[in-house]
């Protein structure tokens, strides 16, 4: 494995009496995109702040490129592009303007600004509006411009704060497909975000943060496997059996649950072979006079995974001595 492009270890940050970091330990590898999930006020923008260089008084190690923040603050800075949770931009400037003032900013060369901007601006479904003034822009206009800033000097690091937030989808979808292109291209990229979905569709490995602790890191399938939640097995008979009793007499299905007329979740036990409980479903569905439309294994997505796992950390607080 390649050593990592960003390192974090025992990264803690305090407000007062407040932690709003505990802790935190992870890892990003170059050319990686990690998606980092949790509840608002978990500590998912406080980080992202901290490998920016905008907050610079912290607790633990953080390195970016091998430099160390924030001792070696303007060396990081050359290797990242941010896009912040709600970025603001003088309001009487112009599109091109504010993306020539970002890049000058980031000391990008003339020609560099010249050629790079039209070339976003084509990506992002912005060319042709490079006069118009930010205060007339719609916030997914903004975004839209935030992210062309982010980009302008080709960074290592792409660190985004909710990208996708304020967008259309259409507009969602051309941010999902660029950053796997920047994925594709070397470029590394942490971004937070709410909207679970997109999270899966486009990140390598996920972090969940919880009251400043980060709570597991990890490919969808790993961390499916780490908290022990099931598949679920969905059946759609087009006959029914003469019983359903049967059901729950197979070993690893762990329950049975209807979800309408003639279709059926059958909850698995995480350590049981899912092939085996299929094929004797099918059987003995037949044997027993029932037709089946549709049978297949579903495994959760990430909003259940999410939604499962931190109902379970909530519930655990709640019970003394658990």
């Amino acid at each position: 494995m390649n050593q990592p492009l960003v390192s974090l270890m025992q990264l803690a940050k305090n407000y007062g009496e407040f932690a709003a970091l505990r802790d935190v330990t992870f890892d990003l590898q170059p050319g990686e995109i990690f998606g980092f999930i949790g509840p608002n006020g978990a500590g998912k923008t406080t980080t992202l702040k901290i490998l920016v260089g905008l907050i610079r008084r912290f607790s633990g190690q953080v390195t970016v490129g091998g430099h160390a923040l924030p001792r070696e603050h303007a060396q990081v800075h050359q290797l990242i592009g941010y896009l912040p949770q709600a970025p603001e931009y003088q309001s009487w400037r112009s599109i091109e303007d504010t993306l020539l003032a970002f890049g000058r900013l980031s000391e990008v060369p003339e020609a560099t600004l010249r050629e790079r901007i039209p070339r976003l601006l084509e990506r992002f479904a912005l060319r042709g509006l490079e006069k118009k003034k930010v205060r007339k822009l719609s916030g997914g206009m903004k975004q839209k411009v935030g992210l062309i800033q982010a980009l302008l000097h080709k960074p290592q690091l792409l660190i985004l704060d909710e990208p996708l937030g304020g967008l259309d989808p259409a507009s969602r979808l051309r941010v999902k497909e660029t950053i796997l292109e920047l994925r594709n291209e070397g470029v590394t990229v942490i971004f937070s975000s709410h909207i679970l979905s997109d999270v899966q569709d486009v990140a390598d490995r996920i972090g969940i943060i919880y009251r400043g602790c980060m709570l597991a890191t990890g490919t969808l399938s790993e961390l499916k496997t780490r908290f022990g939640i099931p598949n679920d097995i969905h059946v759609h008979f087009s006959q029914m059996p003469d019983s359903l009793d049967y059901l729950t007499q197979i070993p690893g299905i762990a329950g049975v649950r209807q979800r309408k007329d003639y279709y059926f979740v059958l909850p698995l036990d995480p350590s049981i072979d899912e092939d085996p409980v299929v094929h004797r479903l099918i059987t003995e569905t037949l044997a027993r006079n029932g037709r089946l439309r549709k049978i297949g294994n579903i495994a959760p997505n990430l909003d259940e995974l999410y939604t499962r796992y931190l109902e379970s950390v909530v519930k655990a607080e709640r019970t003394p001595n658990a």
